[in-house]
């Protein structure tokens, strides 16, 4: 992992307020997130947590966890990394090799929370199964650039 500097962080910066603002679109009842897929400074593909479908009818948010269930399976939502992935392959599908994925979660209010440890092993996989290259993450000490392999290992070593 790389701590981003100077122009690095700068356009990071900008890409991450781009993902809030997809954020800013979840229906997602406990947390909400965003996505942008860049490559070649050119956004192909976004995402933001909601039920599938966008479905209200799915929303499952206020009912109980279910007790034993990964941190990942705790929700009724598409994560917003599974939309932008699945968006890129729809739309654009070569584009998707190569690409930084750039995640966050927003408050109440649209501002970015910042993010802890690489955790989520599904989104993970998929990023790494479909050559994402990079996860940018924007942790307290600042912007970090993940190679997708290393995320991915990082994943499975969070515990809760």
């Amino acid at each position: 992992m790389i701590f981003l500097k100077d122009d690095q962080e700068k356009e990071a910066i900008e890409w991450m307020f781009q993902a809030a603002k997809r954020a800013g679109k979840a229906l997602c009842l406990r947390a909400k997130c965003g996505t942008v897929i860049v490559k070649d400074g050119k956004i192909i593909s976004e995402g933001y947590n909601a039920p599938p479908l966008d479905s209200i009818e799915h929303r499952m948010c206020q009912t109980e966890l279910v007790p034993g269930k990964q941190r990942y399976d705790k929700t009724c939502c598409m994560h917003a990394e599974w939309r932008a992935i699945m968006d890129a392959l729809k739309t654009n599908s070569q584009a998707i090799t190569g690409s930084t994925l750039y995640f966050t979660r927003v408050d109440e209010k649209g501002n970015i929370i910042k993010s802890g440890k690489p955790f989520c092993t599904v989104c993970s996989r998929a990023a790494l199964d479909v050559g994402i290259a990079w996860f940018v993450l924007w942790h307290e000490e600042g912007l970090c650039l993940y190679a997708t392999d290393e995320y991915n290992r990082l994943s499975y070593q969070y515990k809760e």
